[in-house]
């Protein structure tokens, strides 16, 4: 299990899990005092000696520690000693750097590890050797920190829209200043049985581009790999976009290697039983998958009763990704955290990436302080001692859903007793389960009842009692599939279905677990 670290939700290993609706209020009222200006790169005696920096000289940093034995970075002597002490590090009246970047401190339990933090300007980067007044009242001689990691502030100081503590994970608020699930520069042994090795950023170089970009170098490196990244960032309107390239090399063997990782939160949706008092509670609603042969996948999310670690195998991937694709404040009823407002996260490989596997994990949480959900590309070639790979792909963090095109997807699904309408006193068929399924897109406008419109489903014929498709009455542009099913018969885990029209696929195809 993926702990929540207090900062911003952030995903942090080890530690006591936080209370992260605490924390979030918290940030909620600390976010709106005011930040003071940015500080000029030359200020005497903030930084180092310059050195020569860019995307070379990185990669030949990387390929050199692979060939060294592995050195753990110690925790910070000046760590705060709770989140209380790193909210009042952070929030408040503090300088900037390289314009518009402010850092964290490093904070026990939360990130403990200090990070190195250069700036480059003109081909030339200079490390952060004094921290004095980049943190909130650091400027007395009698306070110190360092930093655990940093944000990118918004034009006006008030807000972050991208953030970058522990490990080596990073996320971005999305278009509505909400932060939810979280990225991962790489992950190993993820979900096996055997101790997750966490991959950590221990430096990072930021060059000013403007007041809505970023660019980004982080040097990675664990016990099993050492990586160059870079991160060219980007926010609009429509979306927060990160161009990522990555040049990994590996120290030892990797049993399971995780390409554009990502982890998120999924406690229970419409379908669960109800915890809390509120109606659905989840960071990410469905993976979503666009193979290399142009299949469109959606996997509803589900809080399994044992760890669950599903296989999509493929080949030359063109996006993948962990969406929150419910959008209605009514089905959350959170006005505090504000889970309708969590971004997707969208993953496009740029390139071949070859053969291998979306894995998706999910693991059983009683909780919305743990990620229980994480997602990966594993090449299919095993990771050897020695190997460098290569690897760029585009990362879109939008509070729509980038996965929806001209094919139909499910917008809602319910499932329970096969009563029949009007006859509630009678019992249900014994053994018989209603799914429901509501889809929505552009393949289906013009189409009625006469239309030809039917649910194909992949479960042995015995198994089904009924199946239908209807636009309902009532919501324009939306259709429902119905299928009563002998859950005796299914005999798998979960089943596929998808709309068609004769030979035609008009939608993405559901995969539906049964057996959690």
């Amino acid at each position: 299990m993926f702990h929540r670290s207090a900062d911003t939700g952030r995903d942090a290993p080890g530690g006591p899990m936080l209370d992260r609706r605490a924390a979030s209020g918290l940030l909620l009222s600390l976010c709106s005092l005011a930040f003071a200006p940015a500080q000029a790169f030359a200020q005497s005696g903030r930084f180092g000696p310059a050195h020569p920096f860019d995307w070379k000289r990185l990669v030949k940093m990387a390929s050199d520690l692979a060939k060294k034995p592995y050195a753990a970075v110690p925790d910070s002597d000046n760590a705060a000693i709770d989140f209380e002490a790193f909210g009042a590090l952070t929030y408040g009246n503090a300088q900037s750097l390289a314009g518009n970047v402010r850092l964290f401190p490093t904070a026990r339990n939360v990130a403990p590890k200090p990070v190195k933090i250069h700036l480059v300007q003109g081909g030339q980067a200079r490390e952060v050797v004094d921290t004095g007044g980049l943190f909130v009242g650091s400027a007395d001689a009698n306070t110190h920190a360092d930093a655990a990691g940093f944000r990118v502030m918004s034009a006006d100081g008030q807000t972050d829209w991208l953030a970058f503590l522990g490990a080596s994970y990073y996320r971005t608020a999305g278009t509505s200043g909400q932060y939810g699930l979280s990225a991962r520069g790489l992950s190993i042994d993820t979900g096996l049985d055997t101790p997750e090795e966490f991959p950590v950023f221990t430096q990072f170089w930021l060059e000013n581009t403007g007041p809505d970009t970023a660019r980004i170098h982080a040097l990675l490196d664990s016990p099993s790999a050492t990586g160059a990244y870079s991160f060219d960032c980007a926010r609009s309107d429509a979306s927060i976009v990160q161009d990522v390239k990555a040049k990994i090399f590996l120290r030892k063997d990797v049993r399971q290697l995780g390409i554009a990782a990502a982890s998120s939160m999924f406690w229970y949706d419409q379908n669960g039983g109800k915890a809390d008092w509120r109606p659905e509670i989840h960071d990410s609603d469905g993976l979503a998958l666009r193979t290399g042969s142009g299949e469109r996948i959606w996997r509803p999310l589900i809080n399994p009763s044992r760890i669950r670690l599903d296989l999509f195998q493929d080949t030359d991937p063109k996006a993948f990704g962990l969406i929150q694709r419910d959008r209605d404040f009514d089905h959350y009823q959170d006005d505090g955290l504000f889970y309708d407002r969590r971004p997707s996260l969208w993953i496009e490989p740029q390139g071949n990436w070859g053969k291998g596997s979306v894995l998706l994990l999910e693991m059983p949480t009683v909780g919305e302080t743990d990620d229980n959900v994480a997602m990966f590309w594993q090449p299919a070639k095993p990771a050897k001692a020695g190997d460098a790979m290569d690897f760029a792909y585009r990362l879109t963090w939008a509070n729509t859903d980038p996965s929806i095109d001209a094919v139909a997807h499910c917008v809602d699904s319910f499932e329970g007793p096969a009563t029949v309408a009007g006859l509630a006193a009678r019992r249900p068929p014994e053994g018989i389960k209603r799914y429901v399924f509501d889809f929505k897109g552009p393949a289906l406008a013009g189409l009625d009842r006469n239309s030809g419109v039917e649910a194909a489903v992949s479960v042995p014929s015995s198994a089904i009692v009924s199946t239908s498709a209807y636009p309902v009455v009532g919501r324009e542009g939306v259709w429902r599939a119905v299928l009563d099913l002998r859950e005796a018969e299914i005999g798998a885990e979960e089943f596929r279905f998808y709309l068609k029209r004769g030979n035609d696929a008009l939608s993405e195809t559901v995969i539906k677990v049964v057996k959690p």
